[in-house]
């Protein structure tokens, strides 16, 4: 697609021609009026024009939802906007977000537009290469109970996590710079452990460390973990912006894997009615401001996200049509080791298990936790259920009399 950006629309209206409600949408978000310009003036405003490409009307009965609907395309002139994603949203769904019943459910960006943004840095790809890991599931553990915690206490924490043979270990979004745990301490600290660990297990990792402050020093601070010897980021990407997680990406000196955590995205994709569809907010966006990871709820635990939603979401994730590299899916909440067969019969082996009281919350303890979910992934992997695999792994054992399988 040349020239244009693409934005597609779910309508929602009982009474409404969508046919006249799209051509409103198209001329209000450009040029603003049409049929009262001279015809001089829309010679010239014609090129920035935006152009219906096509109404798809459901109605009532007919529809799955028993509502009357339309799904309205329309084409954006990249012409009409600079070259950031704050541009391109306040273009096509900036004030027609508060429009009626009305939700962004797809978007399709033109080659000049996406031009302007390297991708993930690292992508899956690299994600692998940094871990020496080229072809199995990644396994992520995620620091609980952080709030109140002293520097001895996330340190220990930490070890324990690097012990049960985890990949990653990413930083609770709520863990924010205090008195008791500051960055570059808790970096140095945590990256000890991890040496320690590596003693033992023999096995690299990374260490995803929540970057935070306000706006104007989120890269000094990236830079700041990064000197301090974090090899991974983590990014509470909606509550700052997309441009924010853009800029990291770009700089040169930010030089390890980020991880977007999809904090505040239940204000945006959950209703049919409004927002904005998962796969566009958590799925493409994410992947062409740079995330190297994206982390979103999974269909099967505690946060949950329909299914098809969850399968779009990491097919823009893996899109190959989208030039740039592929972001690791992370599909989160309510993770135990009794889910991995799911997990893995639905993403595959390019996914990376994410799991905090899963983990932390086994009847053996921390590193017998993240055991148990190592070997419910090897048990997968061979094709062999996990009872069956549990007879001689007591970790795999304790954690499915604790919470079960799903198969």
């Amino acid at each position: 697609m040349s020239g244009y950006c693409r934005a597609v629309y779910r309508c929602f209206d009982e009474k409404a021609d969508f046919q006249k409600k799209a051509q409103s949408i198209a001329v209000g978000l450009t040029v603003g009026s049409w049929t009262e310009l001279p015809e001089a003036q829309k010679a010239h405003m014609e090129k920035h024009l935006g152009k219906v490409v096509s109404v798809s009307e459901y109605g009532g009965n007919a529809s799955a939802a028993g509502e009357r609907y339309a799904d309205i395309v329309i084409d954006y002139p990249d012409i009409n906007f600079s070259r950031d994603i704050p541009a391109l949203l306040v273009t096509i769904f900036g004030k027609l977000s508060m429009d009626g019943r009305i939700k962004l459910i797809d978007i399709d960006v033109s080659d000049d537009f996406l031009s302007a943004f390297p991708g993930p840095k690292f992508g899956l790809t690299g994600v692998r290469g940094q871990l020496g890991i080229p072809d199995r599931p990644l396994l992520m553990s995620i620091f609980k109970s952080v709030i109140g915690h002293d520097l001895g206490g996330l340190q220990e924490q930490f070890y324990r996590q690097a012990l049960g043979g985890v990949d990653l270990i990413k930083d609770d979004e709520i863990l924010f710079e205090n008195p008791l745990t500051p960055l570059e301490k808790r970096v140095e600290v945590c990256m000890e452990a991890a040496a320690r660990a590596k003693g033992e297990t023999g096995q690299d990792l990374l260490y995803a460390v929540n970057i935070t402050g306000p706006t104007s020093q989120i890269a000094a601070n990236a830079k700041k973990a990064i000197q301090a010897g974090a090899n991974a980021l983590l990014f509470n990407v909606l509550a700052y912006g997309y441009d924010v997680l853009a800029e990291l990406s770009r700089d040169p000196e930010i030089n390890v894997p980020i991880a977007a955590h999809p904090a505040m995205a239940g204000a945006f994709y959950p209703s049919p009615h409004y927002g904005i569809a998962a796969p566009v907010l958590l799925g493409k966006l994410m992947r062409i401001a740079g995330a190297d990871l994206v982390l979103f709820p999974s269909p099967y635990g505690s946060v949950v996200m329909p299914k098809e939603e969850n399968m779009a979401v990491r097919d823009a994730l893996l899109d190959p049509a989208l030039r740039i590299k592929t972001s690791f899916p992370v599909p989160s909440a309510g993770i135990h080791p009794g889910l991995v067969p799911l997990i893995l019969r639905d993403f595959g082996s390019d996914v990376v298990v994410n799991a905090g009281g899963g983990i932390h919350g086994h009847p053996m303890g921390t590193a017998a936790g993240g055991q148990a979910f190592r070997q419910a992934i090897q048990a997968s992997l061979h094709g062999v259920p996990l009872r069956d695999y549990a007879a001689n792994h007591p970790e795999l054992a304790a954690a499915i009399s604790a919470w079960g399988v799903r198969e």
